[in-house]
């Protein structure tokens, strides 16, 4: 199967849970969310700068912003979710306003693995996925 088609179910999913900032989210998740929105953002700035809607002075295009503006929530949700999936509050997505270090702080944390079992949050994620549910297998 291809990457993408299993990737597609997960952005899909997060996109569902558009602004749900509590329980949580696996890794799987997180970041095939992030690999998905990357590449549309990197189609986007390419037809912009094709169509002309490209400003090099703020580096964004016309698409490509519309889209960062329409995803910006559930991105920010997302990370929240990852964060409670590793034991940790939401709030801790503001270390990333500190220069250079908060960033590779919240990488670390979106790295790690689920805490076992349940915490404050709620259930773990991996017990309650399939890979039926997530992706179709032709046989």
């Amino acid at each position: 199967m291809s990457w993408y088609l299993e990737a597609l179910p997960w952005y899909l999913d997060a996109l569902k849970k558009y602004a749900v900032f509590s329980g949580r989210a696996r890794r799987k998740e997180y970041w095939m969310f992030l690999l998905i929105n990357i590449l549309i953002s990197v189609v986007l700035i390419a037809i912009d700068s094709l169509i002309g809607t490209f400003s090099p002075q703020t580096g964004v295009g016309l698409l490509q912003g519309l889209y960062a503006l329409a995803v910006l929530i559930p991105s920010i949700a997302v990370i929240v979710r990852r964060l409670h999936d590793t034991g940790r509050t939401g709030w801790w997505i503001l270390i990333s306003l500190v220069p250079f270090v908060g960033g590779i702080v919240l990488l670390i944390f979106m790295l790690l693995d689920s805490q076992a079992g349940v915490n404050q949050y709620g259930p773990n994620p991996k017990a309650g996925y399939s890979a039926s549910r997530l992706t179709r297998r032709s046989v």
